[in-house]
């Protein structure tokens, strides 16, 4: 029983929502903040190396002035003046290098830092925001999304900053050499800027509405290939294609979409700047022939067509980054909303971490829903004593698995109250209260690394007899020296080399190996043939032996021996009692087992 599914970025609305710009830069300082002293040095660098290159121009221009049409030209000073101008670019390039090493070493610092807060948040978040979002989503913020934000700092940042002081620079130098010539940008600029400005309030929102489509496909894509057998047993395979076909078209689109506009500015912004040096030239021709604005060299219009050149260029440059900047910014959202997320409450004050618990669990009238509205479970009260093994039976959504959710606190309830030992569990840590159990779950969970590492999970300093002892008791040791490497066979990625029921059988291995006060089993023998099974429960009815246990049963034949058996429909126990008991009762249980047992 979950809250409906839904993505890190709702998709229904993106393309009328606008990315907060100021929000993004506000964070992101925040991490650019301890390479400050570096991105300043870097930055002077910078400006160094614009420096340098914008008085390439006036030397070229002093070159041409030096040229006489009477054959009285000073060729030693002419190739002086090619030898400083080559000297000053190559010094300019060498600083534009250092600058570029330096910015891509701080993205990838930033890029390190954004993805282990990511990480280390997600960790922290509450079970419901996982129940509530696709996998995929969530891995694309932290691959996708945090790559673009990195790949933007390395290249588009230096390119802006550079491109800011040579605009700069190129303005002033072109106000020295002619001020009324400078009157031609008067005109082009503010056509660009306005164009610019327009298109940026289209685009932002289509380049967040571009990142959340590509998270949708990749939490479809996750889903997907996790259920390929699924898939293939049920012949699904082109439906499944279909609806890849919907998801990539619209991611597609999406990109398309935000792509054409972002692509406009650069070609529009180009046509201006050619536009800007037409007039100039001509303009600059004029003034030189009849010797007006103060132009009296050819030089100085050479210079003047160089430093327009310079200062349209990055215009045209930052407009062409205009798009990759934008998505950047969509992606910086994206990751900054997660790291927002609220984790999991913090304990109260003065909560205690649990010593010497006996395992009597005491629940009254617990009510609890995952949307509010939308209750789940209604009144439900339970007493369990020391040792007692209490099965938890019923319909799919009967609130089963949420009983289970209630005692972990993976969620907390509405209202009523859970106690372990008279003490309510809100008084206790949450890690403390979690190590008070054990849990087998019905979906086994096995990481890449050996055997043994995959054990002994659960227990620091887990020694290897101790894991071969629990081994022995999960009748899964004879297995796992049959395998090439025993206990330090490798597993690759969830385990996909061997089987579902082995998989199952070492995470009850590893459940065995911690010696907790009660024990959860939701399903746990769901995937174990019925041989596998009855070997299983003799070895889970010693590890029971003095614990509290909770299971979720689906198979009846495995809990006829429970102390107490309830019975749950519609989020309320319906029935309690023995297996005996509820089969004379000939109730809801008597039919469930019915309907299992009745072709024997």
């Amino acid at each position: 029983m979950k809250e409906p599914r839904m993505h890190i970025s709702d998709t229904r609305n993106l393309g009328k929502r606008k990315v907060d710009t100021k929000y993004v830069i506000v964070n992101l300082l925040k991490y650019l903040r301890p390479w400050l002293p570096l991105f300043i040095a870097l930055f002077i660098t910078n400006i160094a190396a614009v420096v340098l290159s914008l008085i390439g121009p006036r030397i070229s221009g002093d070159a041409i002035d030096l040229i006489k049409t009477d054959g009285s030209t000073d060729m030693s000073a002419v190739l002086y003046s090619c030898a400083l101008l080559a000297g000053v670019y190559l010094l300019s390039g060498v600083l534009s290098y250092l600058s570029t090493v330096g910015m891509a070493y701080v993205s990838r610092k930033v890029a390190c830092a954004m993805r282990e807060h990511t990480f280390n948040r997600l960790i922290s978040l509450p079970v419901s925001y996982f129940d509530s979002r696709q996998a995929g989503d969530i891995i694309s913020v932290l691959s996708y999304d945090i790559d673009t934000v990195g790949e933007s700092l390395a290249n588009d940042v230096v390119l802006v900053l550079n491109s800011v002081v040579q605009i700069v620079g190129s303005f002033v130098m072109m106000l020295v050499i002619s001020p009324l010539l400078v009157l031609v940008f008067a005109v082009t600029i503010p056509i660009s800027v306005l164009i610019t400005r327009y298109l940026a309030k289209r685009v932002q929102p289509l380049f967040r509405r571009r990142s959340a489509k590509l998270g949708e496909l990749n939490g479809f894509v996750e889903e997907m290939i996790a259920g390929q057998k699924t898939t293939k047993a049920y012949g699904c395979e082109q439906v499944i294609i279909d609806k890849f076909e919907n998801k990539n078209t619209d991611a597609v689109d999406a990109y398309a979409e935000a792509e054409y506009l972002s692509t406009m500015t650069g070609p529009i912004n180009n046509f201006m700047n050619n536009l800007a040096l037409t007039l100039i030239s001509v303009l600059g021709a004029l003034m030189y022939m009849y010797s007006f604005g103060g132009i009296t060299r050819v030089g100085q219009v050479a210079s003047f067509v160089l430093y327009s050149r310079k200062f349209s260029g990055p215009i045209n440059e930052i407009a062409n980054v205009f798009g990759e900047f934008q998505s950047a910014i969509a992606a910086a959202e994206r990751v900054f909303r997660v790291l927002e997320e609220q984790p999991e409450a913090p304990d109260p004050e003065g909560a205690i971490i649990p010593s010497d618990v006996r395992g009597d669990v005491e629940i009254e009238h617990l009510a609890f829903s995952y949307v509010k509205g939308r209750e789940i479970i209604h009144d439900f009260s339970l007493s369990a004593k020391k040792g007692d093994l209490i099965a938890i039976v019923g319909r799919t959504g009967a609130g089963k698995t949420t009983i289970i959710n209630l005692l972990m606190r993976f969620y907390d309830p509405d209202s009523g109250e859970i106690r372990i030992d008279d003490t309510p569990i809100n008084n206790f840590t949450r890690a403390g209260l979690r190590s008070c159990f054990t849990m087998v779950l019905q979906d086994t969970w096995l990481f890449a690394g050996t055997v043994y590492e995959n054990i002994a999970y659960g227990k620091d300093g887990a020694t290897r007899e101790e894991v071969e002892r629990v081994c022995k008791a999960a009748k899964i040791h004879s297995f796992i020296t049959r395998l090439p490497q025993g206990y330090d066979t490798y597993l690759s990625d969830n385990a996909v080399n061997i089987s579902k029921g082995q998989k199952q059988l070492l995470t009850i291995a590893r459940a065995m190996l911690l010696d907790s006060p009660m024990l959860i089993l939701d399903e746990a023998t769901s995937n174990v043939d019925t041989r596998t099974e009855h070997i299983i429960q003799q070895a889970m009815t010693k590890l029971m032996e003095g614990r509290t246990c909770f299971v979720i049963a689906h198979r009846l034949s495995t809990i006829r021996g429970a102390d107490k058996i309830l019975v749950m429909d519609g989020g309320d126990i319906v029935e309690q009692g023995t297996h005996t008991q509820l089969l004379e009762r000939r109730g809801m249980y008597y039919n469930l087992y019915k309907s299992q047992f009745e072709s024997y």
